[in-house]
Order: C-alpha cells, then structure tokens, then sequence
C-alpha cells in the first residue's frame, strides 16, 4: 500500500496542497481496511477509502478542509463513520477516518517518510487517532519526531517495531494508527516484450511490486514506462536471472523457444524462485523436462517449473485475458508464501531495544 507515496511525489512538483485521507480504524463490516488512503487535492481523488457515499462524504469534507486558509485552518481532522444509520451502505459497520491537510512541498514528517522510502528503509508511520499530534516514525532503530514533539508510549514503539518483523498490516492500537511502509519484497522478472509480455507487465504494474521486463530486440519497449518498471534490453537475456533477489517470480514468455528452455534453465538450477511460470501447453512442458533431464538435470527441480502458466478455469488465448490469468496465480502463490512467513518471523537479534529520539 505504497503507492500513495508515489502519488504524492507526483503531485509535489505543482507545489500545492492536500488532505490525505486515511482509514484508521474499522469495526464490523467495511469496504476497505486501516491504512486504505486517498489524496485529495483541488483537481483532482486519487485512490479511494472505499466509494459511495463514505466516500462522497470523505471529499466533501476534503475540500472543506482544502479550502481554509490562515490560522484558523484545520490540519487534522477525525471523523466516525456508521455506515449504515450515516452513510446509508449496507457493509453496516463503522468506519474511523482521519484527514491531513499537507503542503505538497514542505518539509516534516511527509518529507523524512519519502526520504526513507527512496532508501528502501522499512518504517512504520504511527498516527494519534485523536489527531492531538502529527504522524511520528518509528525504523528498526530509530524514533524520529519529525518536528513535532509527541510522546509515543513506548509499548506502542515496541508493537511497530514488532511490524516490521513480522510484515504486518495496518492497524489500530490504543488510540494510534500504525501503517508500516515497507519497500516491496514482490520481485517479477518477465523475459518477452511481446503481446502477451506487454499485457502482463500493464497487469502487474498496476500492483505494488517491482517489475524487471527483459528482450533481447531492439526498441522493443514502449517509450515510457510506469514507476515500478524497468526495462532490460540484453543480448543475453538468461544471464538477467541472476541479477534477481531471491524469492523472485519469473514468467518466461519470449518469442523463441530456445530463449525459453535457458532462461527456465537458469531459473531451475538456482533453486530459489518464488515461482517459475512459462507460457505454452503441457505439450512443452513435457519436451522442455525431457531436454532438462537429457542435461542432467535432478527431475525435483521440475517441480519449480509451472507450464501451462494462469489460474484454472482460463482458456482465452487473448493477451489480455492471459494477462489477468497470470497476475491471478503470482497473487495467490505471493499471498499464500507471505502467510506463512507471518507464521515463521522472529526479532533480529541485532536490533537495539532502545528507542533514540532525533
């Protein structure tokens, strides 16, 4: 749920300002969960706390906020939400949201925040509910007060840090929101700039990861291409494999079979992949598997190997429809993996217990 950040510094270049406006807490039944976020600026919503009227009132009360000036302007606002008896949605429950008017290019917490998400150092922003202070952040080591002197509970300090271990989601906890912001660990290589290829990568870069796109053709790419995407033009397109983090997911989808069968290869023999998907029928994968074995290639690897690629139930053979198939299934495997990496988290043992105060 990073892509607020991105927004944001998108939108500091005009020098103007806006309310972010954040779900902080949720009881019952509701359309998003703490930490959803929308910025609201003069022109323009970006993201959403949920639509329909919660929204609509949401705005409203935005640009409100957006339209004071002086001394009097409210900076920070909380609002409850019923959303049955005040909103009229039949989700039923209720809904806790809180707005900041920021200035798009001025220093303080939002600044510090997009500073240590550009050095991909994990953080959680910790928020009173109450809106009686300003958004404090806590690191594995460090407590920054980011101009305003607030007071965190130490326990409070203590439960972020426990966030960043165990890769929590955002929650409410004795009156403060604490949103990790926690550089992406959901690494995709897809080898082919082709039909398919561009398809998936428009999918998947709409989700929050980091996208390696590798071809081996010239000016194969588009001219310009979303934030989380980089694209690779390599005369040696396997030899890319290795520059991937462990626990990546690869799709292989070029335009040569040969292509296909080293890099599957490369993928195969180093063993710690997320997930290996190629693009074909049973068929290949069969005759990929015979010519891996004839290379002396332990056949447990083969089980890395995932052909035909896409969630069941799909046979559309339209780009598109591919596309959607396949960010399904990396979905599903991403989600499943970091369940049970909860499950597994322990403290670092390095980490300093004490808190430092800047």
């Amino acid at each position: 749920m990073n892509e607020w950040l991105d927004d944001i510094a998108r939108l500091g270049a005009e020098g103007d300002y806006c309310v972010i406006v954040t779900v902080a807490g949720v009881r019952g039944s509701a359309p998003r969960e703490p930490g959803a976020k929308m910025i609201v600026t003069a022109r323009a919503t970006i993201g959403t706390v949920g639509g329909g009227q919660l929204e609509y009132q949401c705005t409203r009360i935005a640009i409100d906020q957006l339209l004071q000036n002086g001394s009097d302007a409210k900076q920070r606002l909380s609002r409850r939400f019923p959303l049955g008896t005040n909103c009229g949605q039949c989700c039923g429950g209720v809904v806790d949201i809180l707005f900041e008017r920021v200035a798009l290019c001025a220093g303080g917490w939002l600044t510090e925040l997009g500073k240590l998400h550009d050095e991909r150092c994990p953080v959680v922003l910790i928020t009173p509910i109450d809106c009686s202070s300003g958004p404090q952040l806590v690191t594995g080591l460090r407590y920054l007060t980011c101009g305003e002197r607030s007071e965190v509970p130490g326990p409070i300090v203590a439960a972020a840090r426990q966030m960043l271990v165990d890769r929590g989601s955002a929650t409410s906890l004795d009156g403060f929101l604490l949103e990790p912001v926690v550089p992406t660990s959901f690494n995709i290589a897809v080898f082919g700039a082709g039909h398919v290829g561009a398809a998936t990568v428009d999918v998947l870069s709409k989700l929050e990861c980091r996208i390696r796109w590798i071809d081996s053709r010239r000016n194969i790419f588009p001219a310009s291409l979303p934030r989380n995407v980089t694209a690779v033009e390599s005369g040696n397109p396997a030899g890319e494999v290795a520059a991937m983090p462990r626990g990546s997911f690869y799709l292989v989808i070029t335009h040569s079979h040969p292509l296909d069968f080293e890099i599957c290869g490369q993928v195969l023999h180093r063993g710690d992949s997320a997930y290996c998907g190629l693009i074909g029928s049973a068929a290949k994968r069969r005759r990929f598997e015979r010519n891996l074995r004839k290379q002396g290639m332990p056949d447990d690897l083969f089980d890395q190997l995932t052909c035909p690629i896409g969630v069941a139930g799909i046979s559309s053979k339209k780009p598109a429809d591919i596309a959607i198939a396949v960010s399904a299934e990396l979905l599903r495997i991403r989600d499943a993996a970091a369940a049970a990496n909860r499950g597994n988290a322990r403290v670092p043992e390095s980490w300093d217990a004490n808190v430092h105060v800047l």
